[in-house]
């Protein structure tokens, strides 16, 4: 009975799996819009200061205000990544919620 079952959570998986690639074969690539989504400008000024810490010359400076630059740097991407305003889910996630899909149907 498990091997049953194996196979045929194996069949649908596949099965599953075919036709998104199908799909994304037969688009045009031509019809994809070039239309960057807008950036909200506290996220400019941001990535400004990530890019201004970059070209610093940092030989000059002491161990003290590096290490004030390095939690800077990783102040302003935690924020970055905060203000990402999306739901992420792990593949493990995608992989047990089919399986209860599967098996609750």
């Amino acid at each position: 009975m498990k091997k049953v079952t194996f196979y045929l959570m194996m069949m649908v998986l596949s099965l599953s799996v075919v036709p998104t690639q199908m799909l994304a074969a037969e688009k045009n690539p031509t019809s994809v819009s070039n239309n960057p989504k807008e950036v909200p400008a506290e996220v400019k000024v941001l990535l400004n200061r990530l890019d201004e810490i970059k070209a610093m010359d940092k030989s000059s400076l002491n161990s003290s205000e590096k290490k004030e630059l390095r939690k800077e740097v990783r102040a302003i991407k935690a924020e970055l990544k905060s203000t990402g305003n999306g739901i992420y889910l792990s593949v493990g996630a995608i992989i047990i919620v089919i399986l209860l899909l599967i098996l609750l149907l």
